[in-house]
């Protein structure tokens, strides 16, 4: 193999992972304390298999365990700094620092108090004793630390903002003046009431996400990941661009499975990366198409990572109406980057995979279809109405049973039985493992959520973004509103300059903060932005939740670019311009869906017209930019059509029939002149 294509071996990816993702960052740590915390985190994972059968304990109790623990094991596997990762320094005990194991314990011991108390909260909130606070703070700290070490510094910095807007709000300008809070009373709203630390985010995570980062795990080890990267190397990998292609089709599927944007671009990228630099893409932009295609995973059905479930809380809608709404926006980011992918293999003139070089798909099927089963009784059990819990439950549960069956062909009766053991023991720790940064930073930001409910800066933020808007509406359509284009309205232009706003916001805070508490922070602070422009609750949520997710390959933070570009040994700001590109369709989408509601198909406006005037507009105006950016449609651009292509495609994809009409005739004239340009008639020969 070239050098080009050289393939990295699983401890260079293993680094490169934990190089752009904090959450993976584990520490070396002695045997001792590596069966001590398998065997917590083992145990955490068979309570919360158990209760997805079975029934969960009271809220505050069942979100207490699961944090306590979280915590306990979190401290003693993550270190305080990077370079202190692989050593110790200073006083240990099993090479764990003794403020560690202070942290570990404190942290623990303030989780499991409140759901010890329980009983007499009713006296208690309100009228916090002492020892209350100090526990209430204690815990706040410890959150704040484990937060800092498994994610980084900016989830803890913005809950100390907030913190600091409750404690002195006397001293705060304009209409972000309020009466204020001492310490007590943010404790007592933060620590003792559901509104804050015990809320609504831990309890997601706790109830359902937890489940189903345990199947994702144990899906990939009856090989689904594998399967799926193979079937769409099998059915895309022949066509121009092949493996491109592949990357994009099996990041979708594996995104069924996974919302890890990063773990996603490492798992696929390490095949389908060198593969295409092989056959010619540029480092860079093998990156990019590997980054942008894994990023998808987070908005595709049915995991979402965890905010199909987060959703299901503050919604209060079932699972399936949000898996349906987010069909056809996933549909849309996949096909935009497989759009430009395959007119960059055109323009380049880069080939397909050889037969030799395919597997074959019937195969592949008849060697792998059992461990597609767990994922289609899951997806069956959701679309039929069953809770999230109990169907994360029998499809864990099948998997299990799929690797029993797997280990007894290839290992016999007995030593199926002991690899199987093996295997779910591995599974679950591994599963639990995963869920501690991301249990910090829900209840972590169950302290943001806490402050803006005990200060009602929600709705100031929307009071003031609004009236911004309007002000810039009201001037443009002065200076614009000689034109006949229905959209140009004082409203739609309002709504247009608050969804920019939005966008951006969302954007700026996804580059520091993982996706699920990003979309947890914007749902309080930028959807009551969205619902006083009468938006649909669930088409605000989906917007604010896209463009958290874009922030993954948005430079110059752009942490799934910067994880491919390692693979690639490419520029990762460069990477990350690219895959920022080609995400073009994840970023366009949102706004289709706001001003026509009918995209996610289950809202209350949904028509079948608008719904096809939506997604034939979305479509040919993902086409249009493509070729635009791309500078290839059947062949290359004259400089004016890739100026007019761009206008074509804002044209169609502004779901009102004029501006549609309007594009589609600019997108035809230039196919046409494409078309003919590319398919000339061959001159007579000379008589």
């Amino acid at each position: 193999m070239t050098e080009a294509a050289r393939q990295l071996s699983e401890a260079e990816l293993r680094a490169l992972e934990e190089e752009y993702d904090p959450e993976s960052r584990f520490r070396t740590i002695l045997p001792p304390i590596a069966i001590l915390t398998g065997v917590i985190l083992f145990l955490l994972s068979v309570y919360h298999f158990y209760t997805a059968g079975f029934g969960i304990p009271r809220a505050t109790t069942h979100r207490g365990l699961h944090m306590g623990a979280s915590l306990f094991v979190l401290f003693l596997s993550f270190a305080a700094f990077d370079k202190t990762r692989h050593k110790t320094d200073g006083f240990a005990v099993l090479g764990i620092p003794v403020t560690d194991w202070i942290l570990a314990i404190a942290g623990a011991v303030s989780a499991f108090y409140v759901p010890w108390i329980y009983d007499q909260l009713a006296f208690r909130v309100g009228n916090p004793l002492t020892i209350d606070i100090v526990m209430g703070t204690i815990l706040l700290l410890t959150l704040m630390e484990a937060v800092r070490r498994s994610m980084g510094w900016p989830l803890p910095v913005i809950a100390a903002l907030f913190i600091a807007y409750a404690y002195y709000g006397k001293s705060m300008p304009g209409i972000l003046v309020h009466p204020g809070a001492d310490w007590t009373n943010i404790i007592n709203h933060l620590y003792l009431t559901s509104q804050g630390i015990y809320g609504t985010a831990l309890g997601v995570i706790a109830t359902y996400v937890f489940h189903f980062v345990l199947f994702g795990v144990m899906a990939q080890k009856i090989g689904l990941g594998q399967l799926f990267i193979d079937l769409a190397t099998a059915l895309t990998g022949r066509f121009a661009g092949g493996p491109a292609k592949v990357s994009v089709i099996s990041s979708a599927m594996l995104g069924t499975i996974s919302g890890s944007s990063i773990a996603n671009t490492v798992t696929t990228g390490a095949l389908t990366i060198p593969a295409m630099i092989k056959i010619g893409f540029k480092r860079h932009f093998a990156a990019a198409v590997e980054a942008a295609s894994s990023t998808g995973g987070q908005i595709t059905p049915p995991v979402m990572g965890a905010v199909a479930f987060l959703m299901v809380e503050y919604l209060g809608i079932p699972l399936r109406t949000i898996l349906i709404a987010a069909l056809v926006p996933a549909f849309m980011h996949f096909f935009g980057v497989l759009v430009q992918v395959h007119l960059e293999a055109k323009r380049l003139g880069i080939r397909g995979l050889t037969k030799e070089e395919l597997p074959k798909a019937g195969k592949v099927l008849r060697e792998g279809w059992l461990s597609v089963a767990p994922l289609l009784l899951l997806i069956w059990m959701l679309m039929s109405g069953r809770t999230p819990f109990l169907s994360a439950f029998s499809a864990i549960s099948a998997c299990m049973v799929v690797y029993l069956i797997q280990s007894i062909m290839s290992s016999g009766v007995l030593g199926g039985i002991k690899e199987t053991a093996a295997g779910i023991y591995e599974g679950f720790v591994a599963g639990a493992r995963q869920s501690l940064s991301v249990t910090a930073a829900a209840a972590l930001v169950g302290v943001v959520i806490g402050i803006v409910t005990l200060t009602g800066v929600g709705f100031k933020i929307a009071f003031m973004v609004t009236t911004v808007a309007a002000n810039w509406a009201t001037g443009l359509h002065a200076f614009l509103g000689f034109l006949p284009v229905e959209l140009l309205t004082v409203e739609t232009l309002t709504l247009l300059f608050t969804l920019l706003m939005t966008a951006v916001v969302c954007i700026l805070m996804g580059c520091g903060v993982p996706t699920t508490a990003n979309y947890i922070i914007m749902v309080a602070v930028a959807a009551p932005v969205l619902g006083m422009m009468n938006v649909e609750p669930l088409v605000a949520h989906f917007f604010v939740f896209y463009f958290g997710v874009l922030a993954d390959v948005t430079p110059p933070v752009a942490l799934a670019a910067y994880a491919g570009a390692g693979i690639a040994g490419a520029n990762g700001f460069k990477a990350g311009n690219t895959a920022f590109r080609l995400s073009m369709g994840k970023a366009l989408v949102p706004f289709v869906f706001v001003f026509s509601p009918s995209l996610l198909i289950v809202t209350q406006a949904f028509t079948l017209p608008d719904f096809l005037l939506a997604f034939t507009g979305a479509v040919l105006g993902i086409v249009a930019l493509s070729a635009a950016i791309t500078n290839w449609l059947m062949g290359p651009l004259w400089t004016i059509e890739r100026i007019v292509l761009p206008i074509a495609a804002l044209l169609l994809i502004a779901p009102e029939p004029i501006s549609t009409a309007l594009g589609f005739v600019i997108l035809a004239a230039v196919t046409t002149r494409q078309y003919l340009a590319t398919h000339k008639a061959p001159a007579a020969p000379a008589s």
